[in-house]
């Protein structure tokens, strides 16, 4: 799926509006999550803090009626770009860190983790724990032949 300038621009303009919620200027409060809802059917993109506290709204006209077997995929890429791109107000939010913002489908179902913003680190998309089973497997054969 090739992203529009409109659809990006969108995104953008989605991503300021938490900003503006949570003013960095502002005394933090405790949250560890924003939640993206995206709807493959109705191209509708919602934020959701941890209390299911709508944030704010969008319909990405360009996602309306997707047939893209790897929908949530995509939309995650281009979510993760344009909150890589507006990383300053992703990292300075008036919320606790460190904090997530994450993709899930309209049933709630977790589809991604987007972005995470911490004092001293900035992970972008993917399984925030990838190949941490096969590390720890290698750590404790290395300990068992010593």
């Amino acid at each position: 799926m090739e992203t529009t300038v409109e659809t990006t621009e969108q995104l953008e303009r989605f991503v300021r509006k938490i900003a503006k919620k949570f003013p960095g200027d502002e005394e933090a409060v405790k949250m560890t999550d924003i939640h993206f809802v995206l709807s493959q059917e109705s191209g509708e993109l919602l934020a959701f803090d941890d209390d299911d506290n709508e944030i704010t709204r969008c319909v990405v006209a360009q996602w309306i009626g997707s047939k893209d077997e790897h929908f949530y995929d995509n939309a995650a890429g281009v979510l993760r770009a344009v909150l890589k791109k507006l990383s300053d107000f992703a990292n300075n939010l008036s919320i606790i860190k460190p904090y997530s913002f994450i993709l899930e489908n309209e049933d709630r179902e977790h589809c991604a983790e987007l972005y995470l913003a911490d004092s001293d680190i900035e992970i972008l998309g993917g399984d925030l724990m990838s190949g941490l089973d096969a590390d720890l497997n290698q750590f404790m054969k290395t300990l068992l032949d010593d």
